[in-house]
């Protein structure tokens, strides 16, 4: 199993109309074959303490079976849409990849 964390932190300049398109397209990522599980969020109201970041604005984590399945998973049409349609929207983005 592999597990695929993304972190994004959006622009701040982007329109609310950009940033619903911008869940509505990173959502669609589910749809991708190769995808076991995937959850979507932004960051939990958990009070806070010095070992957490929640600043970022949307977090996604994807399961996938192996590193096969990641690779198949970068090159899938809906992905690479995405990154297309969206990167202009984000400032940064962190990727945690484990197995």
């Amino acid at each position: 199993m592999l597990v695929h964390t993304v972190l994004f932190w959006l622009r701040k300049d982007i329109t609310e109309s950009d940033r619903q398109c911008f869940f509505k397209e990173v959502d669609q990522l589910r749809e991708i074959s190769c995808v076991r599980d995937f959850h979507m969020g932004i960051p939990a109201k958990t009070p806070p303490r010095p070992v957490v970041d929640d600043s970022y604005d949307c977090a996604i984590t994807v399961t996938l079976d192996n590193l096969d399945a990641h690779d198949e998973y970068q090159l899938d049409p809906l992905h690479k849409s995405f990154v297309d349609q969206c990167s202009s929207l984000w400032e940064r983005v962190v990727i945690y990849d484990f197995e």
